[in-house]
């Protein structure tokens, strides 16, 4: 039993993927990125491709993916429904940026338009991905203040390290994205701290006794009300070892924050091409830690749901 690694790498990927999108939206939109073939080739290429590949990966989550389209009837009671309305418009506006930056190497006007819009539409997809978790009442450690804005800063974060090593590769580096990309490292590593440390003395005040309005006693559960484990048991009701917690929420700290904020620091003390290798390192190792530190997100929720199967 394990939160499913769909899930976990949809999140991780479409979080930076759309985080990138929407700083060349605005930055090449601007002209404040030179128009240039090859970095809006790579720029929009892996940008677009992170959010595929986040989108494809969510389809294998469902027990029938071919299904999937249905989904969409759904936008006006569902934020999951809202997500994937959002998820595909924004690639209408971001396809107009990239023909008019990326082909027609222009900038402003129309183009910048279409990048603000790609921009809206990256943000607005993020918030609804956010509200899914941050809407679920019956899981006390995604029902905060602290969900939705992690999806952003996150977001915020992977996006401008993401940038800030495609920058960096191709020579127009400036002192302005690192720093960006640094705050931002900062920003999310003490958004991180916070959330755990209001996760970590939240009391849940649903007992079996109040889930069932039985009082007098004790309520305790002698048998399951079936015989399998079902989809809540094993991803919403994973338990995780204190040890083993604490462990991992070390490597995330080390892996997503700790390491990619030295070699960004260490990006304005070193040459090129030292200062785009300590770049593209802090990315590679900031999206190897956002997966542990989404895992965690799933392992360590707990749907009040189990209180049926006598779990506490």
């Amino acid at each position: 039993m394990h939160p499913a690694f769909s899930v976990v790498f949809f999140t991780t990927a479409t979080g930076a993927g759309y985080g990138l999108l929407a700083l060349l939206g605005l930055l090449g939109g601007f002209g404040v990125i030179p128009a240039d073939f090859w970095l809006g080739l790579v720029g929009m290429g892996l940008a677009l491709g992170l959010i595929a590949a986040g989108l494809l990966s969510s389809t294998g989550h469902l027990g029938h993916p071919e299904r999937a389209w249905r989904a969409f009837s759904q936008w006006r009671s569902s934020w999951l429904s809202r997500e994937g309305v959002a998820s595909v418009a924004t690639f209408i506006p971001a396809a107009l940026f990239g023909i008019g930056w990326v082909l027609l190497g222009r900038s402003g006007g129309w183009v910048a338009v279409a990048g603000v819009l790609a921009a809206a539409g990256a943000v607005m997809t993020i918030c609804t991905t956010g509200m899914i978790y941050a809407s679920l009442k019956p899981i006390a450690q995604w029902h905060s203040r602290y969900t939705l804005p992690a999806y952003l800063i996150f977001a915020a974060m992977t996006g401008s390290v993401l940038a800030n090593a495609l920058l960096q590769g191709f020579k127009l580096g400036s002192t302005a994205m690192p720093i960006w990309a640094l705050l931002a490292t900062l920003a999310g590593w003490g958004w991180k701290l916070a959330t755990w440390r209001y996760n970590d003395r939240l009391e849940i005040p649903t007992t079996a006794n109040t889930a069932t309005g039985l009082a007098g006693g004790t309520v305790r559960s002698i048998e399951w009300p079936h015989t399998e484990e079902n989809y809540l048991l094993k991803e919403m009701g994973f338990r995780i070892a204190r040890k083993h917690s604490a462990k991992l929420r070390r490597i995330t700290q080390v892996l997503a924050f700790a390491v990619p904020a030295i070699l960004l620091a260490a990006v304005f003390f070193l040459p090129w091409p030292l200062g785009a290798v300590a770049s593209v390192l802090a990315a590679v190792a900031q999206l190897v830690g956002m997966l542990v530190e989404r895992w965690l997100f799933f392992a360590e929720a707990k749907h009040t749901v189990t209180l049926y199967y006598g779990r506490e």
